[in-house]
């Protein structure tokens, strides 16, 4: 299955340690409202079993949106929870595996840092590639950062949609432009958001203006 590049341009990663008065659900809704064009649910600490009735649960909502939903990493979940897809990193199972696994129906997605790593993703199978950290970032502390130059030789290399990650947010989000990734995607940028809806209408109009030529 191919992702449509439209599919990256603001898309939104869960992080459950900014929920306060609202929901999850409540706030991936006001990311879903303001534009948001992929929802990537991502659950370390959550038992498969409470992460699959969530995953179910979040399948519906984005659906009402026609939005897709990638699960992170749980490839079971993401099978067994009707979700369009599941994103991998580099430490997680291996693409081609992946792949044998949910068959080409669904949506793959995989971290990339690297030529030779976006290369061998693309070739076992992914359909996007999310690569970062493009900027520092407090939400995965272990996360190299990837040059803007390099992040620019990756998009030319492969032929799938490019999502870049990290350290994104409505003050250096600009910086991307001509770097080729057809979108961003966020996580404390959006969910630390005291209006997500508001912040993701604003991210949007960013990422669209990032990706003219």
């Amino acid at each position: 299955m191919k992702c449509d590049k439209k599919t990256m341009l603001l898309y939104a990663v869960t992080d459950r340690s900014w929920t306060r008065e609202q929901t999850l659900m409540q706030q991936v809704e006001a990311a879903l409202k303001g534009g948001a064009t992929c929802i990537q649910l991502r659950e370390k600490e959550m038992s498969d079993a409470d992460f699959l009735a969530e995953a179910i649960e979040m399948k519906e909502l984005c659906s009402r949106y026609g939005v897709p939903l990638i699960i992170n990493d749980n490839v079971e979940v993401a099978v067994k929870s009707g979700a369009d897809g599941v994103h991998v990193g580099q430490r997680d199972m291996e693409a081609s595996q992946v792949r044998k696994r949910i068959g080409n129906a669904m949506i793959l997605g995989v971290s990339a840092q690297t030529v030779s790593q976006a290369l061998l993703a693309e070739e076992n199978g992914a359909d996007y590639l999310g690569v970062g950290a493009v900027f520092s970032t407090s939400t995965k502390t272990d996360a190299r950062e990837v040059s803007h130059q390099t992040l620019k030789e990756i998009c030319q290399a492969v032929s799938i949609p490019v999502c870049a990650i990290g350290g994104i947010s409505r003050d250096n989000l600009l910086q991307l432009k001509g770097s080729g990734a057809d979108g961003v995607a966020l996580v404390s940028a959006i969910f630390s958001s005291s209006d997500i809806e508001a912040e993701c209408k604003a991210l949007r109009a960013l990422s669209q203006e990032m990706i003219s030529k």
